[in-house]
């Protein structure tokens, strides 16, 4: 992270913190402590930003595949998932995607919007709903701003004592080094999953997509589970019995009929995914 950023930081922190004890102690009840972030969306911006050219600028890890088609086909289904009347920063976080070709069976969002789809998991998914419930779930990352309320809680304390008091300068630059290493800020708490799956579901309620589609998805993980294909995916994005039990709900609770080929476009998406290269 740029000095500039970090020096800019540090004054708009000390007094967002000063402030932060109203939102939790006073009459107003809309914003809870899990929902507290430090970081502005701005900052999810930039955070973003860096992190995405680390992405690019390390194609031995991150080797990302350059088929002008196939990314569009995935940027559109992106596109028709941001038209959703839920989404909050349309227009603000940039919602662009890039596939890794890798046989890696995983997606993952960067801060801001930065989408990213492994090869492998476009191999692996047998219909256009189910992809656009997997992106949709990487949009509801971005959109709730998951990867920086973690920060958040993460550093809080060391944010206050560091900054307020001034003995620990070096608590930002830890935080930018912890987003250009490992992308271990991507590793999502079982609540974060729940979160994503339920909004997942409601940006696909405004579309042609099968809205329970992630639990298709679900259901060919745990016809797969054999073997260390699905390890990294598991690691990311941990799968309790508990959320196959909340998409259920979902889709008894708002009637959903059973899907067929008319909102899964198994047909479309087999097409699309031979056009992509092994």
């Amino acid at each position: 992270m740029k000095r500039t950023l970090m020096n800019g930081k540090k004054i708009w922190i000390s007094f967002l913190l000063l402030l932060a004890p109203l939102s939790f102690n006073g009459c107003d009840d809309s914003v809870s402590p899990s929902d507290f972030n430090l970081f502005s969306a701005s900052d999810d911006i930039q955070l973003g930003q860096q992190l995405d050219a680390e992405i690019t600028a390390n194609p031995n890890e991150y080797p990302i595949l350059n088929d002008q088609q196939a990314t569009a086909y995935l940027q559109d289904i992106v596109n028709t998932i941001t038209n959703s009347p839920e989404i909050k920063y349309k227009g603000t976080f940039a919602y662009q995607v890039k596939i890794i070709n890798t046989s890696t069976v995983n997606a993952f969002a960067a801060p801001g919007g930065y989408l990213y789809v492994y090869k492998g998991l476009i191999k692996f998914l047998d219909n256009e709903a189910t992809m656009a419930a997997v992106l949709a779930h990487e949009v509801a990352h971005a959109e709730r701003r998951h990867a920086t309320r973690r920060m958040t809680k993460q550093y809080g304390a060391s944010i206050i004592l560091g900054l307020i008091l001034g003995n620990n300068p070096s608590v930002l630059e830890e935080i930018a080094a912890n987003l250009l290493t490992g992308l271990a800020f991507l590793k999502n708490s079982r609540d974060d999953e729940y979160e994503a799956d339920e909004y997942s579901f409601k940006y696909l309620q405004s579309t042609n997509w099968y809205p329970g589609a992630t639990k298709l998805f679900f259901e060919k993980i745990g016809e797969n589970q054999s073997g260390n294909k699905l390890e990294e995916l598991l690691s990311t994005h941990p799968l309790p019995q508990e959320r196959i039990k909340k998409i259920d709900n979902l889709i008894e609770r708002n009637s959903v009929p059973p899907p067929t080929e008319a909102n899964l476009f198994t047909t479309r998406y087999t097409n699309f995914k031979n056009s992509v290269p092994n």
